[in-house]
């Protein structure tokens, strides 16, 4: 592992001590934790999970209404004004 020197403000770091504490880790490994999490939750699928995702989620949903096909902008302004 490599070290770096991170500058945190008193209330960062009174909160990683507690929660440290609390899950009987280092705020080094809370710091790890939090870097990975965010790296994984920036990462964008690649195009064919995209589609994968897309065509399971296909038809499963009912509107109710059976004009959709014709009139989904009119029905997604209004969800927006809502």
């Amino acid at each position: 592992m490599l070290r770096v020197q991170v500058q945190l403000t008193e209330e960062q770091l009174r909160a990683l001590r507690v929660q440290a504490a609390r899950e009987h880790v280092s705020v080094s490994e809370l710091v790890r934790r939090a870097v990975d999490a965010r790296r994984e939750a920036a990462t964008v699928p690649a195009a064919d999970e995209l589609k994968r995702r897309a065509l399971e989620a296909a038809g499963r949903f009912a509107s109710g209404t059976c004009d959709v096909s014709r009139r989904h902008d009119e029905y997604l302004s209004d969800a927006y004004r809502s």
